[in-house]
């Protein structure tokens, strides 16, 4: 029997797609997870581990999933904006008693990339500049890699101020400043990092946030705050202390928060956005857009990580336990560059690191080029973001040596 002919079909629509480029990040450590040599290291991707090489699991939280797992009754859906245990705890964590909780929004979101998401999409369809404008948001140069993208999918227009000085080391401030009262228009958004700024390490000092604060207030700026390592600088309320100065000078705000990094929940994805309006009336309207925002994406958000830093925070026993964890967390970064420095300044012609010690946080701007970057991976199994960024936390006590010598050999 012969076939029957086939209709006419349609094209098929995916044939023309073309290949996404590779995450600048995310993609090295694909990269690093095939290559076949034992005495690798990972420094590219932004997570804690332990001097075992692990990203360790807290000592608080396996004691609070033990109580969430006695205790659970259901599995059913959160609401919209999330736990609401959770969100009282991330409206303290973040705000205190600094603002009244009537003109705070809180709204659970998946980690700090999703809150950062849901931030961009409000101030989008919120906050545009007029017909046919879409509100701009100003990133530093340089800044965390993603920002860029979320902002520009979600319709924001995007523009750069200065940050980092041509020395690759330093805070150009004076430039920033100048940026900031010259280049945004009033009403538009300004990207800062709360404390340990991804990827440079570089923060402002206390009387640089105050100045920075009065230019925001002084041209109507919004700030949009990236606060993703609380406790990983100088301590829980000293990375806060940028923060409170704004709020000091500003009526309104909004803060994406992240607690992946300081409780180690990374695949558990736990952020939040906090906004703040000048009244109570413009918070609940801006928490019922925020709530549109995520119900039109992934409708609500997951449980069990917001429900172990909510069961953290409300019992004083493993809330002590955290702070501990914390800190020593904290403690064995800044001790990682202090060995990292003295074992380059052991090493003959090296360039002098020292500049790692005033930096904070888990990254580092390392000044190696691309191509000592490219060298070190091919040479050694050291994985570095091209830019020269060092994940500091990535580094090993029992290795130190081995680095050094790796560094000085593509860098003398």
């Amino acid at each position: 029997m012969s076939a029957t002919p086939s209709a006419t079909r349609a094209p098929h629509r995916f044939d023309s797609i073309s290949l996404a480029p590779p995450d600048a990040i995310l993609g090295l450590t694909e990269a690093f997870n095939s290559d076949p040599r034992a005495d690798k290291m990972n420094l590219s991707v932004g997570v804690y581990k332990d001097a075992a090489g692990v990203t360790p699991i807290l000592r608080c939280v396996k004691a609070a999933e033990q109580k969430l797992l006695d205790g659970e009754t259901t599995k059913g859906y959160l609401s919209i904006d999330g736990l609401p245990d959770y969100r009282g705890a991330v409206r303290e964590m973040v705000f205190g008693d600094q603002v009244p909780a009537d003109r705070v929004a809180i709204v659970q979101a998946p980690g700090g990339t999703g809150a950062l998401s849901v931030a961009a999409d409000f101030l989008a369809s919120q906050c545009s500049a007029g017909p046919g404008k879409p509100m701009r948001v100003f990133l530093p140069t340089p800044t965390w890699a993603n920002h860029n993208a979320i902002m520009q999918d979600a319709g924001l227009a995007v523009d750069s101020y200065s940050y980092l000085g041509s020395d690759r080391r330093t805070l150009d401030f004076d430039a920033l400043i100048s940026d900031l009262k010259t280049k945004p228009s009033t009403g538009d958004a300004v990207l800062l990092h709360a404390c340990c700024h991804n990827p440079t390490g570089v923060d402002p000092t206390p009387d640089q946030w105050q100045e920075i604060a009065s230019v925001l207030s002084q041209r109507g700026l919004l700030p949009f705050v990236d606060f993703a390592y609380q406790g990983f600088g100088d301590g829980l309320e000293q990375d806060a202390a940028g923060l409170r100065t704004i709020l000091e000078n500003v009526d309104e705000a909004i803060v994406c928060s992240s607690y992946s990094k300081n409780f180690g929940l990374y695949s558990e994805r736990v952020g939040a956005v906090g906004l703040v309006a000048a009244s109570a009336q413009a918070t609940a309207a801006s928490l019922s857009q925020l709530k549109r925002c995520v119900r039109s994406n992934y409708s609500n958000p997951p449980r069990h990580g917001a429900a172990i830093v909510a069961t953290i925070l409300a019992d004083s026993e493993l809330t002590a336990m955290w702070k501990d964890e914390l800190e020593e967390m904290r403690l064995r970064i800044t001790s990682l560059r202090e060995l990292f420095v003295a074992g380059m300044a052991k090493q003959p012609g090296a360039p002098d690191f020292k500049f790692l010690l005033d930096q904070k946080g888990m990254f580092s701007f390392s000044g190696l080029s691309p191509m000592q970057v490219d060298e070190l991976k091919a040479k050694y199994g050291i994985y570095i973001v091209g830019s020269g960024r060092i994940n500091v936390a990535g580094m090993n006590e029992d290795r130190m040596d081995w680095l050094c010598d790796a560094v000085a050999d593509v860098a003398c």
